[in-house]
C-alpha cells in the first residue's frame, strides 16, 4: 500500500538539541536522520512500496510525488527548508487530495506524520481544529477520517513527558481516534539523541514495514516467498470473543481448480507473491557499500539460475488456466493465480477469502473438496464438457423464489389492472384470473395489507354491475364469488384468511356441472 510521509517544516522543528560535539543540531536533523533510516530500509526490504514526501507548516507542499526512487526522496529531505507556524489540518487535507488524485478512494494508505508535537497557535492550530469539529459546515469538515482506508503513524521528535506537560498528547490521541483507531503514536525514550530516534523509527519499521516471509508448500515441493503487501490480521465481527486471525508463515496448497469454477470470488485483499533466495541475508537497516551491492547482484544472478517451485507454479497456472487453493491458517483459505500486467509480463498473485470453512458457497466446504480421481465418475465428463459447480443449495434461496414485491405504487397498480383485465374476459380466462387473484391475496396477507383486499373486492363487485347484457352468465357468478372470498380474508378471522388457502373457481351449471350458487 502507498505511504505518504508528512514532514513538519515549521519553525518549532528548528529548536536546538544538545548533543555532544554538535552545537547547531536541531530537532529537524533528528527527524531527517530517522526518515533516512526508514527510506534506506524500504529501499532494501520494501522495494515495491510507493512513497510520497509532503512538507507542511501553515501551508503544505508536495516535494516528491509517489515514487520507488528513494534517492530522490532522500535528496528532497536533505534540501528541506524552514517555514512558519504549524497547521496540521491543512496538511492532512493535502494528504487526502494527493491520495484520491493518484489512487482513488479504495486503495489503503499509510501516513507517517513526523512532528515535534507542537500543535500551532491560534486559528489553524490542531487545538482550534479539534475544538470546532462539531461547529463546521458540510463543505469544511475535518479531513479525518479519510474516505479511503488508512493508518496514521505519528512520529514525535519529543519524549512522552514533554508532550504530557501540555495537552499535545491528548490532541494527537484524538487524531488517531478520528481515524477509526487505526494508527499509533511513537515517542522518543530518554534524551533527544540519534540513538533514541533510531529506536523510535525501528519500532515503526517492525510494525508497518517489515517484509512478510513465508514458505509455500505443495506436497514434497516448497519455496520461500515474500508476500507483498504484508497481510493484515482479520477480526471476525460475528464472534463473541473475537480473536485476530493471522496468515501463517507455512502456507499449504491443498488443490487446484479451474478458473471457470471459482469464477470471480469476493476477496478481502490481494497480494504479490515473490520467490526469494533460500540463504540470502537481508540487511535490515543500512546504506551498504559498493562491495555489498556487488555481492547482492551476484547472489541475484545465481538465484535466477536455480530451480524454484514458485516459478514452476506460476508458469503452470498461467498455461493450464487454473488457480491453486491455499490454506493460510485454521479454516482460512485463499487462492494463487497468474495475473497479467501486460502482454508479456505477468505476476503470481494471492487473494485472501473471508475466514471460515465455506468462503465460497458455490464450492461447498473447502475441507470436503477432493481430487477427481476419487470420484466414481469424472465430474467434468470424459471430454470436460460439464462441471460439478456450482453446488445447488439444500434450501431454496429467498431471492430465487417468485415473491411479489411492491416497491413503487406503479407495481401494485399493474397487478390490480391485470386482475381486472382477466375479469372482463371471463369465463375464458378463469384459471388466469384466479392465479393472479391468489398471488395478490397472499402478498396482501403477508404484508398485513387488509385494505387492499377490501378495495379489490369493491372493484370486482363494480365490474360485476358493469357487465354487458351479452356477457356470459358465469362471469357474474365468478366475480361475486371472488369478491366474497376477499372480504372474508380481509377480516382475518375466518378459515379463508389462512395464508395457504387458495380461492378456487366456483362450480356452476354454466361452467360444466356442480352446484349452483
Amino acid at each position: 500500500m502507498p505511504t505518504v510521509v508528512l514532514m513538519d517544516a515549521s519553525l518549532s522543528m528548528t529548536r536546538p538539541v544538545s548533543l555532544e560535539g554538535s552545537e547547531d543540531f536541531q530537532r529537524k536533523n533528528l527527524a531527517v536522520h530517522g526518515l533516512t533510516m526508514l527510506f534506506e530500509h524500504m529501499a532494501t526490504n520494501y522495494k515495491l512500496e510507493f512513497t510520497s514526501l509532503v512538507a507542511f507548516s501553515s501551508l503544505w507542499e508536495l516535494l516528491v510525488p509517489f515514487t520507488r526512487d528513494y534517492n530522490t526522496l532522500q535528496e528532497a529531505l536533505s534540501n528541506l527548508e524552514d517555514y512558519d507556524k504549524t497547521c496540521l489540518e491543512a496538511a492532512l487535507q493535502g494528504v487526502s487530495n494527493i491520495m484520491q488524485q493518484e489512487w482513488g478512494s479504495a486503495c489503503p494508505c499509510q501516513v507517517v506524520l513526523v512532528t515535534d508535537g507542537s500543535l500551532g497557535i491560534g486559528r489553524g492550530s490542531l487545538r482550534h481544529s479539534l475544538q470546532t469539529l462539531k461547529q463546521r459546515a458540510d463543505d469544511k469538515k475535518f479531513p479525518l477520517p479519510y474516505p479511503f482506508p488508512s493508518k496514521l503513524f505519528i512520529m514525535c521528535i519529543a519524549n512522552a513527558e514533554e508532550l504530557q506537560e501540555t495537552d499535545a498528547m491528548d490532541n494527537l490521541e484524538q487524531l488517531i481516534s478520528l481515524n477509526g483507531g487505526e494508527g499509533q503514536i511513537f515517542t522518543m525514550e530518554g534524551p533527544l539523541c540519534l540513538k533514541s530516534v533510531q529506536s523510535m523509527f525501528g519500532k515503526l519499521i517492525d510494525q508497518a514495514y517489515s517484509p512478510f516471509h513465508a514458505v509455500l508448500h505443495c506436497g514434497n515441493l516448497s519455496s520461500d516467498v515474500q508476500v507483498f503487501p504484508r497481510p493484515e490480521p482479520m477480526l471476525m465481527d460475528e464472534e463473541v470473543d473475537p480473536i485476530p486471525k493471522t496468515v501463517q508463515t507455512d502456507m499449504e496448497i491443498v488443490g487446484f481448480i479451474e478458473i471457470a469454477d471459482i469464477a470471480s470470488p469476493p476477496v478481502i485483499s490481494r497480494h504479490l507473491v515473490l520467490p526469494i533466495a533460500v540463504n540470502k541475508e537481508v540487511d535490515e537497516v543500512g546504506t551498504g557499500n559498493a562491495d555489498d551491492i556487488d555481492e547482492e547482484s551476484s547472489a541475484n544472478q545465481m538465484a535466477g539460475k536455480s530451480p524454484n517451485f514458485c516459478v514452476l507454479l506460476h508458469g503452470s497456472l498461467k498455461v493450464e488456466g487454473m488457480v491453486a487453493l491455499v490454506q493460510l491458517g485454521p479454516e482460512w483459505y485463499g487462492m494463487l493465480y497468474s495475473q497479467a500486467d501486460s502482454k508479456k509480463k505477468s505476476n503470481l498473485m494471492m487473494s485472501l477469502f473471508e475466514p471460515g470453512p465455506e468462503p465460497l458457497p458455490w464450492l461447498g466446504k473447502m475441507a470436503q473438496l477432493g481430487p477427481t480421481s476419487d470420484a466414481v465418475e469424472n465430474p467434468y465428463g470424459e471430454d470436460d464438457s460439464k462441471s460439478p459447480f456450482p453446488l445447488q443449495p439444500k434450501t431454496k434461496r429467498s431471492y430465487a423464489q417468485n415473491v411479489t414485491v411492491w416497491i413503487k405504487a406503479s407495481g401494485l397498480q399493474t397487478d390490480v389492472q391485470k386482475i381486472l383485465r382477466n375479469a372482463r374476459k371471463l369465463p375464458e380466462k378463469t384459471q388466469t384470473f384466479y392465479k393472479e387473484l391468489n398471488r395478490l391475496r397472499k402478498a396482501a396477507l403477508a404484508f398485513g395489507f387488509w385494505e387492499l383486499l377490501k378495495g379489490v373486492a369493491d372493484l370486482l363487485e363494480r365490474e360485476c354491475t358493469l357487465l354487458p347484457d351479452s356477457a356470459h352468465p358465469d362471469a357474474a357468478f365468478q366475480l361475486s364469488h371472488a369478491a366474497q372470498q376477499l372480504r372474508l380474508a380481509s377480516t382475518g378471522d375466518s378459515q379463508q384468511a389462512a395464508y395457504d388457502h387458495n380461492i378456487t373457481p366456483l362450480h356452476t351449471d354454466f361452467s360444466g356441472g356442480g352446484e349452483r350458487m
